[in-house]
């Protein structure tokens, strides 16, 4: 079994504690459903937010799905000018068999102009 890493981005409206935690739960939900994540295979997760979004933590969202027991940290992505605004991005570590080019990254709600060549999902409901 492999360590692989996931990814995926997704911005939100406000900066809010209620829309960065639905936005974070969307984006993760899109993450698990398209691998078949199951949380006990999750060595860890990085949560990101532009420094626009400061109302609450990313990561809270993973806690009320119950990932008590997965390591995981919170932090700012680089204030690079013209950069894409409100945005939340995952990076999660995952043991699985799959192969490099089998994981699915998930990019939605303006995100996809971060990675166009992985624009191609929508997001979970």
């Amino acid at each position: 079994m492999a360590c692989r890493g996931v990814r995926g981005a997704t911005t939100v409206e406000e900066n809010t504690p209620e829309a960065i935690v639905q936005g974070t739960h969307e984006l993760l939900t899109s993450l698990i459903q398209e691998n078949g994540i199951r949380q006990e295979d999750v060595a860890s997760a990085i949560f990101t937010t532009t420094p626009d979004l400061n109302a609450a933590f990313p990561a809270q969202a993973a806690r009320n799905m119950g990932w008590h027991n997965v390591a995981m940290i919170c932090g700012h992505e680089m204030n690079v000018p013209s950069s894409l605004h409100r945005c939340i991005r995952i990076l999660l570590h995952w043991n699985t068999e799959k192969a490099a080019d089998q994981i699915v990254h998930v990019y939605v709600r303006g995100a996809e102009k971060l990675r166009p060549d992985r624009s191609s999902h929508s997001p979970a409901h």
